[in-house]
């Protein structure tokens, strides 16, 4: 049985000022832990069921030193985000941001959101950062908290490989940028993105479905992308996180 102490402090950190407060967040399920325990990130309690526990020696072992907490199934589904959860639940320390060089999109890709705020979507696109390799994520101050447990879910294990940079002033850092290092982002008045060939170097920026990019993060686009219609293609809109696949797999089409 978990102690009523530690299912007060797991329950608090479904809200994102406890997880700030605590540096702390919430990772779920079978997949998502087991993806933890090969991350290297410090785990501060593991609540399992005997039956996940069994797993650990054949998968993945559990890191010296951390706390192991027999859960039910039951407790481990009031106590998160999931509508069932057969396996595990951690409370994880949230990784020290790393140092953000501004040179760094002169040589590589990366990839900045802007006002993105469904956290479903941004764990989606820090799963696309994970599949094409790319170093990080720079999140504007009015996205979704990357350590919300739909997106830490949604990330399918990328929490623990790909750094994020977030809260930041997304214009002004890309006003900082060398002039060497392009900013792309997505406009309906820009190049067909099928007939250009890029190179994964500068950042692409993302903005929300509903509101787009905002006007001062626009202002330093030095380049802007159209994702065309199929023939008969008529949706007026694609998912941010769809959109953002097209747009990378297009940088990466010849490498």
């Amino acid at each position: 049985m978990v102690s009523k102490a530690l299912a007060k402090y797991v329950r608090s950190l479904q809200q994102r000022k406890y997880r700030q407060r605590h540096a702390a967040f919430l990772v779920e399920g079978a997949k998502s832990v087991l993806e933890l325990l090969g991350s290297g990130l410090r785990i501060e309690h593991l609540l399992a069921t005997p039956a996940f526990t069994e797993q650990l020696d054949s998968t993945r072992a559990l890191p010296p030193g951390v706390p192991l907490h027999l859960a039910t199934e039951d407790e481990l589904t009031q106590l998160g985000t999931l509508q069932t959860n057969a396996a595990a639940l951690a409370v994880v320390q949230r990784p020290t941001e790393p140092a953000l060089p501004s040179t760094l999109p002169t040589s590589r890709l990366v990839l900045a959101l802007d006002n993105v705020a469904d956290p479903g979507n941004l764990g989606t696109l820090w799963r696309l950062a994970d599949w094409y390799g790319l170093p990080g994520l720079v999140l504007s101050e009015n996205c979704a908290d990357p350590f919300n447990p739909k997106a830490v879910a949604a990330s399918m294990g990328a929490f623990g490989r790909v750094p994020v940079w977030a809260d930041r002033d997304l214009a002004a850092w890309l006003a900082e940028l060398p002039q060497t290092a392009p900013v792309f982002g997505a406009d309906l008045e820009g190049d067909n993105v099928h007939k250009l060939t890029l190179a994964p170097a500068g950042v692409l920026v993302m903005g929300s479905e509903s509101h787009g990019l905002s006007p001062a993060v626009a202002a330093q686009l030095t380049r802007r992308l159209h994702i065309p219609h199929g023939p008969g293609g008529r949706a007026e809109s694609l998912n941010v996180a769809v959109s953002a696949a097209i747009l990378l797999d297009n940088f990466f089409r010849n490498e």
